[in-house]
């Protein structure tokens, strides 16, 4: 890099260096999953659903910070491509429980594994402790923007 373009860099501020690097990390993730023929969203749902079997989609809903009636699309997506199943409720019939389907559980092995491979090469540029300082550092700032941990605020858009 030219000097000139790492003196900008250091000029533009932490937010925006963090909106420029958070938004490519998400196109490449986004383009990795493509190969599973899912997007990041699908991708986080099902994390989540696998996280707490048996979620109902409403406490999904406001766990996710998304509409109730956009997640129930998302949902209809995953279901119609056999990645989860909606059980009623033993106790309230009018409520529906998630689980994963056994494709549903493989895919989110591969999501993991994408995920993995992706981490490696956008962070190939730091060594292990810079990663850990990297991640220390990013945690800090999610919590205390109250953030819920491991879930994409971008949701809330959807």
């Amino acid at each position: 890099m030219s000097s000139a373009r790492s003196s900008e860099n250091q000029k533009s501020g932490v937010a925006f260096l963090l909106t420029q690097v958070g938004a490519h990390a998400a196109f490449q993730f986004a383009e990795r999953l493509e190969t599973l023929k899912l997007d990041p969203a699908h991708a986080g749902i099902l994390r989540a659903i696998n996280a707490e079997n048996g979620l109902s989609q409403r406490e999904l809903a406001k766990l996710m910070g998304m509409f109730p009636s956009r997640l129930v699309l998302v949902l209809d997506e995953l279901e119609k491509a056999g990645l989860i199943e909606r059980k009623a409720s033993a106790e309230d019939r009018r409520t529906h429980m998630l689980h994963l389907t056994a494709r549903g559980k493989e895919t989110l092995q591969n999501i993991g594994r994408i995920a993995r491979e992706h981490q490696d090469a956008f962070c190939a540029a730091l060594n292990a402790s810079e990663r850990e300082t990297l991640a220390a550092l990013l945690s800090k700032l999610a919590a205390h923007h109250h953030l819920t941990p491991g879930v994409h605020p971008g949701y809330r858009k959807l």
